[in-house]
């Protein structure tokens, strides 16, 4: 019978020991941002290396989750990341672009550092106790290869358009006239940058530069092959508890800009707290999770706990929703990524059309907007899932690492192309300071 084992250590910093294994092959960092740890997403950070088995490709339509239902990745230490692409074919038809479906890896070693108890667990499995134990072990010399997380220079010359600005604004004046002509209601439409590092340089440079001053709370980095992401997410798709069975996703919409003077940031946070559009932009999206958590659910269990939260980050200010829910009989981690996928908060309302839309303006997204989920990392039965918004990919090739990064902004009816602009510039700011400095 599989086994699994914890063996208990002093404290270190995940982020200088993801740094020394950062370079191995699975590379894996999902770090809790600074702050509080017993806020959302705040206790728990992960750091492995050399996962035993992987997958990364395409899966058709109907077995697009199928590989989470896999009894080789069913023992929990699991991450997996699910493209826009893949969830949003449905509605947009086959598309191509280069990133794969789903990429998933299985580690039978990690590192788990709790920031309330200040205390490590290595973490082994295996199909017995003594194969467990080989994997404790293996983790637990992990702790030995911290190094230095100094922030190094920019790694990057500079970061390419794809497009204009101008271009982006027609295409939110586009949205808007649909919305008007009764085709949708919201869509969340992205702008996106490229570039190349400089030779030598690797993308973990560029998540040690979000991390130092500004970590969020589902920030992470991960290896797989040739491909490397590093993500400053803020914002949770959905955790799914699979003792409870309790469902639970956290919308973001609604945005303004920090500002470094006190008094203009605190009248930001206000105007965005009282600004009517934002309001019912982040409420068309709670409506749309509702609908969408519903279809995992038992009947009657959908509620919203809290509603238009403010949550400050150091570039900008949100608005944060939280909806919950009682998983019905027999629904697994799968069925409720499945319910879910993509993220409502990305797409718009309804959004099967806004999928439709995003794609006539847009080429392949990738990663972007989809999910970066662990399974049985902490807790056995627990799947946590971030939308990867603040995220650059990385492709390794000829000349070295590419990478590509978006930000996008919910269209409604009201909206102001300038001003969805000006927003998608904020929300890319500190991906473009960790790139370009």
């Amino acid at each position: 019978m599989p086994a699994r084992l914890v063996e208990t250590h002093p404290w270190r910093e995940p982020l200088a020991t993801a740094a020394g294994l950062s370079r191995r092959e699975g590379a894996l960092a999902l770090l809790a941002g600074a702050g509080d740890p017993d806020a959302h997403g705040g206790r728990w950070s992960f750091v492995a290396c050399e996962p035993d088995q992987t997958f990364v490709g395409r899966v058709d339509d109907e077995a697009l989750f199928q590989r989470l239902r896999d009894p080789a990745y069913a023992g929990g230490g699991v991450v997996g990341l699910m493209s826009y692409d893949a969830g949003a074919r449905p509605a947009t038809g086959e598309r191509g672009g280069g990133w794969p479906d789903l990429m998933l890896a299985r580690y039978p070693a990690l590192l788990a550092f709790d920031h309330r108890e200040r205390r490590v667990q290595a973490v082994g499995r295996g199909i017995d106790a003594e194969a467990a134990r080989l994997q404790v072990r293996r983790a637990a010399e992990w702790l030995e290869a911290a190094t230095s997380v100094a922030p190094p220079p920019p790694p990057c010359d500079r970061a390419v358009e794809e497009g204009s600005g101008a271009a982006y604004e027609a295409a939110v004046a586009d949205v808007i006239a649909r919305i008007g002509a009764g085709e949708l209601f919201q869509a969340n439409i992205a702008r996106a940058w490229t570039g190349t590092l400089k030779p030598g340089r690797d993308p973990f440079d560029v998540f040690l530069r979000l991390s130092a001053e500004r970590g969020a709370a589902y920030g992470a980095f991960w290896r797989l092959g040739r491909r490397a992401l590093a993500s400053n997410s803020p914002e949770l798709f959905l955790t799914f508890d699979g003792d409870s069975g309790r469902i639970e996703t956290r919308p973001i919409k609604g945005t303004r800009a920090r500002d470094p003077d006190p008094v203009r940031d605190a009248a930001l946070a206000a105007e965005l707290i009282a600004s009517a559009k934002d309001l019912a932009e982040n409420l068309m999206i709670v409506d749309l999770m509702r609908n969408d958590v519903a279809q995992a659910a038992r009947p009657g269990s959908v509620q919203v706990q809290r509603l238009f939260e403010l949550e400050s980050h150091p570039t900008v200010h949100h608005l944060v929703s939280t909806v919950s829910a009682q998983a019905a009989d027999g629904v697994g981690p799968a069925e409720v990524m499945e319910a879910a996928f993509p993220p409502g908060s990305i797409t718009g309302a309804p959004k099967h059309q806004a999928m439709k839309v995003i794609a006539g303006h847009e080429p392949p997204r990738g990663p972007w907007c989809g999910s970066l989920f662990g399974s049985g990392l902490g807790e056995e039965a627990r799947l946590t899932a971030s939308v990867l918004i603040r995220t650059a990919a990385f492709e390794q090739t000829a000349l070295g690492w590419g990478w590509r990064a978006l930000a996008g902004a919910g269209i409604v009816a009201d909206s102001d192309p300038r001003a969805e602009r000006l927003e998608t510039e904020a929300k890319f700011r500190a991906l473009r300071e960790a790139l370009v400095g």
